[in-house]
């Protein structure tokens, strides 16, 4: 199974932007340990990380021609207005699921808004890194 992991704006500062919300642990480290996890689910995974919407949205549309079977997506403050993620999920046809390291609901309240939710399988928030792998998990079991 084929499984993308998108990383949206802001996410490479993870480890430095606001450790008390994210955490201590970089972009690098949270990959490894999803590719650790991945490894032993026996699906294969391709990170990709961007601050730039179009970007995403170019990497999204890709996926539906690599024939991904999923897709694991943070669009961190994208998350609140792009319609755009929101079209480019929808378009694609492919299980997705919104994750967050913390948890939105919890926080301000512009950040309790997702406008891709309506367009994913499901919503992990507030899991921190454990997220993403519960997510990936939801997919494999959903495909089988």
């Amino acid at each position: 199974m084929k499984i993308a992991v998108v990383h949206g704006v802001n996410l490479n500062f993870t480890g430095t932007r606001e450790p008390s919300v994210y955490g201590l642990r970089t972009l690098e480290d949270i990959n490894a340990s999803i590719q650790a996890a991945a490894d032993g689910l026996g699906c294969s995974l391709a990170f990709f990380q961007s601050n730039i919407e179009g970007e995403i949205v170019n990497f999204l549309q890709q996926c539906y021609h690599n024939k991904t079977d999923g897709v694991v997506i943070n669009p961190g403050a994208f998350t609140h207005y792009s319609y755009a993620l929101h079209d480019a999920i929808a378009s694609i046809g492919i299980p997705a699921i919104e994750v967050h390291l913390s948890n939105i609901h919890r926080r301000e309240e512009f950040r309790r808004n997702s406008v891709v939710a309506p367009v994913c399988a499901g919503q992990i928030c507030g899991l921190g890194a454990y997220g993403y792998v519960l997510a990936i998990m939801a997919l494999i079991h959903n495909k089988e």
